[in-house]
C-alpha cells in the first residue's frame, strides 16, 4: 500500500438484474475497499449499449475515490467485486450485472498486460465523460486533455441523466435509441 492516498476514478455500469441498484450498491463496495474511501459519485445515467446492441440499455456512473492501493491491486479488487456480483464474461460487450473500470489513477500514464491508464477508450465515451465531468469538472485525461473537451467530441452519443426518483426504476424504463 502507498504511504499516502491518491485520487482515482472508477466507471460503473450495469444492464442486468436491476442495474440502478447494482451501480448504487457498488458505490458502497468501493468505499469498503482496504485503504480506500469514496469521495464522490455522479448521478446515474442511461446509455445505449456499445458494440453489441441486442441487449438492454446500461446504467452508468463514475466514482471518485481516495486510495492507498497500488493500481494493479485496485484493479484486482474491482474485478473481484464484479465476480462476487455475478459478472460473467461471455463475449466482448456482452450484457453484464456489473462492470467496474479503473479510469484514472492520480494522473498516471501506465501500460502493462491487462492494465492501461488512463483507460484507453474513456475519451471516446459520453457515458464515462459526462458523469466524470459532473463530479470533477476540471478533470484532465493525461495525453488527451480536458474531459469537458473530450465530451464535446461525443455529441452524437445518446445519454440521459436519471432523476433521483427514477434511479430505482431505471431497469423498467423504455429503451433509449442511440443518436446518430
Amino acid at each position: 500500500m502507498k504511504s499516502h492516498p491518491i485520487r482515482a476514478f472508477v466507471a460503473l455500469g450495469s444492464n442486468l438484474d436491476n442495474p440502478a441498484a447494482q451501480v448504487s450498491h457498488a458505490f458502497g463496495e468501493l468505499d469498503a475497499l482496504p485503504g480506500t474511501r469514496l469521495i464522490a459519485h455522479s448521478s446515474l445515467y442511461r446509455s445505449a449499449p456499445w458494440g453489441y446492441s441486442d441487449q438492454p440499455d446500461f446504467i452508468n456512473a463514475v466514482a471518485e475515490i481516495e486510495t492507498r492501493l497500488e493500481p494493479r491491486i485496485l484493479l484486482e479488487m474491482l474485478l473481484d467485486i464484479e465476480h462476487r456480483r455475478g459478472r460473467v464474461r461471455e463475449f466482448l460487450n456482452a450484457p453484464r450485472v456489473l462492470d467496474l473500470d479503473l479510469l484514472l489513477y492520480d494522473g498516471l500514464i501506465h501500460h502493462e498486460h491487462g492494465l492501461t491508464l488512463p483507460h484507453p477508450r474513456m475519451h471516446e465515451r459520453a457515458f464515462v465523460l459526462m458523469p466524470l465531468a459532473e463530479i470533477a469538472p476540471g478533470c484532465v485525461i493525461p495525453g488527451r486533455g480536458a474531459a469537458q473537451e473530450c465530451l464535446a467530441s461525443c455529441a452524437g452519443q445518446a445519454l440521459e441523466r436519471l432523476p433521483q426518483s427514477q434511479a430505482s426504476t431505471a431497469s423498467s424504463a423504455p429503451r433509449l435509441q442511440a443518436a446518430g
